[in-house]
């Protein structure tokens, strides 16, 4: 195995104490950052490295040339960084709202070498594991339960409570780091690359079930789960359509079209009610699709999102496929009169394939200048960060759809409001 792991105090401390929401408390009631001999500075702003938005996209997380920050979405506003003397964080990954971050060195004055995996506890100001390997690690995925490391060739899975390797998988070549993973309680799923273009492999961990799913004829360059993991939308270096898979036995369960010409798609998100899709692309417009897949009932689903469901600390989750196969419905038709779809459509065989595609319901458009990554805020709006520094929170008609309405654009390397 080409990996070493270590902690600071033993394995039985190595959660430390993930249920305090310590990034809404004031700086000066937090500890000192002791990251080897970093010292606090006054700088001018720094490089934005990296952007990640947390599982719930309460908050995100800025990876900066000198350190990092974590701001909240809604209402927006910074409410923590780490400035350092020198080094920076490529990948700074958040556990919801805990304590807890997976940090990877970064940029031209990396603070750690890039095939290093820090897992910190911000409250107690120290590592408390740490992971090396010997190439550069290229994304980083939590669960409460779950570590997961991402290198160009492999995927290793790690238990939480003790950092013990549970699982490594091989993958095709994947410099984006493409992975995730689902957040429910009752479900541990996992999708990244398989071994052959175009695949998804799909761990369903409490079911011991491994599927693979062809996606796409060409490699896949985005992919996003539900909160879940019963459904995956992923999307090909061709950028045109993304589809949606029931993730049980790779049905593909709908099909929606971002647009004609070649795109390189920035993110996926599908949203915690599961009724929307947004994407991004290097185009500059964030679209907003409907899901057409079904939920067996309003109770179900409130009970898969409730925040009851969430994994707790030190805990296993289990899966079972009672309610799991029989969550997912085949998607019906529209009955509600949007014009997502080409209204060709009854000619479908004979003209060419988009014309009876289904189109996006809301969009946006953004300068085409940097990489926008999605996130769902609430009362059907979309919230959006890109790497220039921008922070845009948009709403959207649930009727009507159409063009999106701007309600907040901030630089938040700056905190002003633009």
């Amino acid at each position: 195995m080409s990996s070493e792991v270590s902690t600071s105090q033993g394995t039985q401390n190595v959660r430390g104490n993930p249920s305090r929401n310590v990034w809404d408390q004031p700086p000066s009631a937090r500890p000192g950052f002791q990251l080897d001999s970093a010292h606090f500075v006054s700088e001018p702003e720094p490089e934005l490295l990296s952007v990640a938005w947390n599982q719930d996209f309460g908050c995100f997380a800025a990876g900066t040339s000198d350190g990092f920050r974590i701001y909240n979405s809604d209402p927006f506003k910074e409410t923590f960084r780490r400035d350092l003397k020198s080094g920076g964080f490529g990948i700074v990954e958040m556990l919801f709202r805990t304590n807890i971050l997976a940090l990877v060195g970064g940029g031209s004055d990396p603070q750690y070498p890039p095939n290093k995996v820090l897992i910190w506890d911000d409250h107690q100001s120290r590592c408390i594991g740490e992971f090396s390997f010997r190439s550069p690690v290229r994304a980083v995925r939590l669960r409460k339960d779950t570590i997961v490391i991402v290198l160009e060739h492999k995927v290793y899975v790690h238990n939480f409570s003790d950092l013990k390797l549970l699982h490594q998988i091989e993958t095709m070549s994947n410099p984006r780091g493409l992975c995730c993973l689902s957040q429910n309680v009752n479900t541990s799923v996992l999708a990244c690359p398989g071994l052959q273009v175009g695949h998804v492999r799909v761990e369903h961990f409490g079911l011991k079930v491994t599927k693979f799913i062809a996606a796409h004829d060409s490699n896949v360059a985005c992919m996003a789960l539900t909160m879940d993991g019963l459904l995956l939308a992923t999307a090909s270096m061709k950028g045109t359509l993304i589809r949606i898979f029931n993730t049980l036995d790779g049905t593909r369960l709908q099909e929606v079209r971002r647009g004609l010409d070649r795109a390189e798609i920035h993110s996926i998100t599908l949203s915690p009610n599961v009724q929307w899709l947004a994407c991004s692309s290097d185009k500059g417009t964030v679209h907003v699709f409907r899901l057409r897949v079904r939920v067996a009932s309003k109770e179900d689903l409130a009970d898969q999102h409730s925040p009851s469901s969430l994994p707790s600390p030190g805990t296993i989750a289990h899966q079972t496929s009672t309610s799991s196969v029989d969550s997912l419905l085949p998607p019906t038709p529209s009955t509600d009169g949007d014009n997502s779809s080409s209204s060709l459509s009854f000619m479908r065989g004979v003209l060419p394939k988009y014309f009876s595609s289904e189109w996006s319901f809301a969009q946006l458009y953004l300068p085409e200048v940097t990489r926008y990554i999605t996130a769902f805020g609430s009362h059907n709006s979309i919230m959006i960060v890109g790497m220039d520094g921008s922070f845009c929170k948009c709403s959207f008609d649930p009727e009507n759809g159409g063009v999106m309405t701007k309600e907040e654009e901030v630089c938040f390397l700056k905190s002003d409001k633009k």
